[in-house]
């Protein structure tokens, strides 16, 4: 690599442009809470929405008059720019929270911001069942911005410029161009997202009603509903999850709406093309459907074993709507956290640990280690042991199918599944180790909440709460941050602090 000056007034301006356009996509986002505070006189909250929304457009009106700039981003800043965008995003989402009294601290408050904005769903919010409408809707509305991607809202609103922000859009963790040009890529994301936002909370509100909620109130919990399951973010309106609904039907369009939240975008492409047959060859889906069976059978011998449901019917229903939660990174319980350590023996939370770790795909609205990199990783196994087993001077070649075609398994793919896969062990394990250090909880508590949160998942086993401690809740923030970066972006604005201190880069 090339050595460069460190970075100067005009890197820091370009990064403060975009950093901007993302603070004015927020501020957007906060005016329909706000709109709906009004309409509801819930003066408190939509003063507290004003002022957030208004920090942040005064931010994004800033950056545009002073920060503007026609220079191109290189690879560098975009990283840069993504991973500070999910930090100060995070805190300006923050500041209507904090103002509406509900949380204890800023930090509680910025942990529920950087929650729903990586859609970890993950929730210290006091008295969460009689939470104003507008505030419940704004969570909500942060699982649908953050599991779009910020990234992603800014390309759509902002068109301008589009093939500059390129990296951007590769910086948040979308290694997929579906269409020729990442606008149109972006676009159809949302495309995607407002179709199965039609029919997914059109197919909630029937559900509801039927078991008999008011009109008015069914549309209301089934558009929150759709944003936490296609969002994979596992927000609830009721602290009792979707145990509050004692409903099979919303059960099962729940999970529809979670497994198409997992699924990449490329792959929603090819379905939409007519192409089922896609779905069937990715190594990712593939992957998927292989580790998610080989869970579930773990899942239901595990509660048989426990004697946890007295009914076949109960356990497979309560253990593979759990199962699908994890997969999905979406952590809607169908269970009291506590049952999991108390009546679901070892080898199911096991289970539920192991899927929450992998998560879903690459490229879709899911967390966790990803699905293609433990693919891949299998490969690479696969690959070293038939190369130790066949003669030195045969030449063995690993292919995979990805992207609609054919791939050959590289050296440099597989050391960087292998990292990411290793960092994210890695993050679980110190999550784990500072809980237990604490000395309130049991490596089996911590564990898991550390995978839960590590991955965006948002299961809880009881310990994040508001009376939990705040150092721990601060390494919570970091490893929802970390995770829905997949690392890169930060090690990258990590070694852009570090070049400014010392006064050179490599790029």
């Amino acid at each position: 690599m090339s050595v460069i000056l460190r970075p100067g007034a005009d890197d820091l301006r370009l990064i403060g442009f975009y950093l901007g356009k993302v603070l004015l996509g927020l501020g957007l986002v906060m005016l329909v809470p706000a709109a709906v505070a009004l309409f509801a006189r819930e003066w408190n909250s939509a003063s507290a929405f004003i002022v957030g929304a208004s920090l942040c457009v005064i931010a994004g009106e800033f950056s545009d008059a002073r920060l503007a700039t026609r220079r191109s981003l290189t690879w560098a800043h975009g990283m840069v720019i993504v991973a500070l965008a999910w930090l100060i995003g995070a805190v300006f989402a923050a500041i209507p929270m904090y103002l509406s009294g509900r949380f204890d601290e800023p930090l509680d408050a910025l942990f529920e911001a950087m929650s729903g904005l990586t859609t970890t769903g993950m929730s210290v919010i006091h008295d969460l069942d009689h939470a104003p409408l507008s505030e419940d809707l704004y969570r909500h509305l942060l699982q649908f911005a953050g599991g779009q991607g910020i990234v992603i809202v800014v390309l759509s609103l902002f068109a301008a410029g589009g093939a500059r922000v390129a990296s951007l859009y590769l910086s948040e963790g979308r290694d997929e161009r579906i269409l020729p040009n990442f606008i149109r890529t972006a676009r159809f994301i949302f495309l995607v997202a407002g179709t199965f936002l039609v029919l997914g909370t059109a197919a909630l509100w029937v559900a509801l009603v039927t078991t008999g909620f008011t009109p008015g109130r069914a549309f209301y919990h089934a558009i929150n509903l759709f944003f936490a399951s296609f969002d994979t973010g596992g927000f609830s309106v009721m602290q009792a999850s979707i145990m509050y609904y004692h409903s099979l039907t919303v059960e099962l369009i729940v999970m529809l709406l979670m497994i198409a939240g997992t699924i990449a975008f490329g792959l929603h492409f090819a379905l939409w093309r007519g192409d089922p047959r896609e779905l069937l060859r990715h190594l990712e889906s593939k992957t998927l459907a292989g580790t998610s069976f080989l869970f579930l059978l773990v899942i239901c011998f595990g509660l048989l074993t426990a004697g946890t449901y007295d009914s076949v019917e109960a356990m497979f229903r309560k253990g593979f709507f759990t199962l699908v939660s994890a997969v999905s990174s979406t952590g809607h319980q169908v269970n009291v956290g506590e049952t999991y350590l108390t009546d679901w023996g070892v080898m199911a939370p096991a289970a539920i640990v192991g899927a929450m770790a992998i998560g879903g795909m690459a490229s879709s609205t899911s967390g966790g280690i990803k699905a293609m990199r433990v693919g891949i990783a299998i490969k690479t196994l696969i690959h070293d042991i038939r190369r130790i087993l066949l003669p030195e001077a045969a030449v063995q070649v690993t292919t995979y199918h990805a992207g609609g075609r054919r791939r050959i398994l590289r050296d440099e793919t597989s050391r960087a599944a292998t990292t990411v896969l290793l960092l994210f062990v890695v993050t679980y394990l110190v999550g784990a180790m500072v809980g237990m250090a604490y000395g309130e909880f049991d490596i089996t508590q911590t564990l898991f909440e550390s995978v839960s949160v590590g991955s965006n998942i948002g299961i809880s086993i009881g310990v994040v709460s508001p009376e939990m401690p705040k150092g721990l809740m601060a390494v919570y923030i970091g490893q929802m941050w970390l995770g829905r970066l997949e690392y890169v972006a930060v090690f990258a604005l990590m070694g852009y602090l570090i070049s400014l201190a010392r006064g050179r880069a490599k790029g």
